[in-house]
């Protein structure tokens, strides 16, 4: 609980008004179906001032409110105006001629977005009403592919590389799940990502019951081996699709069952190796337009020893870190051997991406700014140089050096721990910052969009919670602002820890905290 005195300062109307908020919490986390859960609580007023505290100062699993820490050290170190260059280029010393001699190289910087997703994002309400019309997912490649045709190359004698070198090739973090990496929001990490890494597998029933289900990957590269025994059964049966790819495997197992009357059951799954993925896919579109390859497409990793101590390395000082909001717009890229022939792609700002990172809550979007961190601030790209620039950020802004250990960016990891108290002081320094109102509205809004669009669908709270949501196993949380009764703002961090597993209850009572503290406030 706040302390006496707080409740002293804060006046006795409001004391009271505090004290019943506290008895409500209290009941709320009592009720049978959530008391065996772990229950942290911080709410503050927007100038830090404690309202609220129930194990504020324990651990917790952040989930993707790490998200939350990783943005907010994006933002201020990176610069929101920062943009990173895809470059397509021959061997150093080449001259644009008919036939390049040696490989043709695609450089990865780092861009989230070599995708169809819509830059920048739109809220649901702004959008034309009607199906969003389908990006082709390879749309930059295919640029790119025809800015070397419109060179006059005919030939490459060489391969075509996907290069991810700009980062170590650490495609998971410490403590992934291994049941998490056959899917999208568990794809590997690569400074060239191609259609956020994952590919779009749609599983649609047969037109009577016996009948084999059609599988179809999109985009249809030859990458995959699709393996599938989906059978037809009959409407209004249960359906259940499962998919199997054994780590460093290219062979897609697809099996189980979909009701004929079922609509298509659509899953997104990793692409084991995007920077070879990225390769192919540039092989294919080149020869598609008349230029011949004699080589192969491959992919360039750079290797590096993992660290013997991932906490001591994060934990060295990183002493000229930025203290104030870095404010210039910066490029990666550029030909990377000076040669004449090069193409470029420039990819959309930091805070564009973040943005996306935190609506749609993109695990591998946040993993790739905290490499850039990485790059930028450490020695090199890699998850613990990343982790390190980050620690570093927060022990400047504040916080306790205690009270949270990150080991990814998005915290698909389960050594990842936070302390509520943490969060909201960090949330109460964003407040402070010039970057604070872009990176605000890059939260969900409740009832409104991104992973709280259907949370808080009615009023007094539609529109006026600002929040990063989390799940990972058993753990959730939710954190930011809401706008009270009275019409000022407050700052909230709720994590819960070890709730039971395939029960939703915990986060009802989640957003019924949030009512109860954006009423008595």
């Amino acid at each position: 609980m706040a302390s006496t005195a707080v409740w002293a300062a804060l006046g006795s109307v409001h004391g009271v008004a505090q004290t019943e908020l506290a008895r409500q919490i209290a009941a709320m986390v009592a009720e049978p179906a959530v008391a065996r859960a772990h229950w942290g609580v911080m709410v503050t007023a927007m100038d830090g001032t404690p309202i609220y505290g129930l194990n504020e100062g324990q651990l917790f699993q952040p989930a993707s409110n790490a998200k939350l820490f990783t943005t907010a050290a994006a933002v201020h170190l990176l610069g929101g105006a920062r943009r990173f260059e895809t470059v397509v280029d021959g061997p150093s010393g080449s001259t644009v001629e008919a036939t390049l001699h040696g490989d043709l190289t695609i450089h990865g910087s780092g861009d989230a977005n070599l995708s169809g997703r819509a830059i920048p994002y739109v809220e649901p309400a702004d959008k034309p009403k009607g199906a969003d019309p389908v990006a082709d997912p390879l749309r930059y490649l295919a640029e790119m592919a025809d800015k070397v045709a419109a060179t006059g190359v005919k030939r490459v004698t060489g391969d075509i590389v996907g290069d991810d070198t700009l980062f170590p090739w650490q495609p998971y973090a410490e403590d992934w799940a291994a049941d998490d990496l056959v899917w999208g929001y568990g794809a590997p990490v690569s400074a060239l990502t191609i259609s956020d890494n994952q590919l779009r597998l749609t599983v649609t029933p047969g037109v009577k019951a016996g009948d084999a289900a059609t599988v179809v990957l999109d985009p249809a590269m030859p990458y995959y081996t699709v393996e599938a025994s989906v059978r037809t059964v009959a409407a209004k049966a249960p359906s259940s699709v499962d998919i199997e790819r054994p780590l460093g495997s290219k062979v897609l197992k697809v099996s189980g069952t979909i009701a004929v009357d079922a609509g298509a059951d659509v899953e997104e799954v990793a692409i084991q190796d995007p920077a070879e993925y990225a390769a192919l896919a540039l092989k294919a579109m080149l020869e598609a337009r008349g230029i011949k390859v004699d080589g192969v497409a491959r992919a360039e990793h750079r290797v590096i020893e993992e660290p013997s101590s991932f906490l001591k390395e994060t934990r060295e000082p990183l002493p000229n870190l930025p203290k104030t909001a870095v404010a210039y717009n910066a490029v990666f890229g550029g030909c990377f051997d000076a040669c004449p022939l090069s193409v470029e792609h420039r990819s959309p700002t930091v805070m564009e991406d973040i943005t996306v990172t935190n609506k749609v809550s993109q695990n591998l979007h946040a993993e790739l700014l905290l490499h850039q961190l990485g790059k930028v601030y450490g020695t090199d790209g890699s998850t613990a140089e990343g982790s390190r620039a980050v620690r570093q950020f927060l022990l400047n802004v504040g916080l306790d050096k205690d009270d949270f250990v990150f080991y990814d960016g998005s915290g698909l990891s389960g050594h990842d721990l936070v302390a509520p108290r943490a969060t909201a002081k960090l949330l109460q320094f964003a407040s402070t910052q010039p970057w604070f109102a872009d990176w605000k509205k890059s939260l969900p809004v409740g009832g409104l969009d991104g992973s709280l669009a259907a949370r808080f669908p009615n009023a007094p709270l539609k529109g006026r919670v600002f929040a990063k949501t989390g799940t990972l196993g058993e753990a959730r949380a939710l954190s930011g602002y809401v706008e009270c009764a009275s019409g000022r703002t407050v700052i909230f961090s709720i994590m819960v820890g070890s709730h039971m597993p395939g029960t939703s209850a915990d986060r009802e009572v989640m957003d019924r905290i949030v009512a109860a503290i954006a009423a008595a406030n």
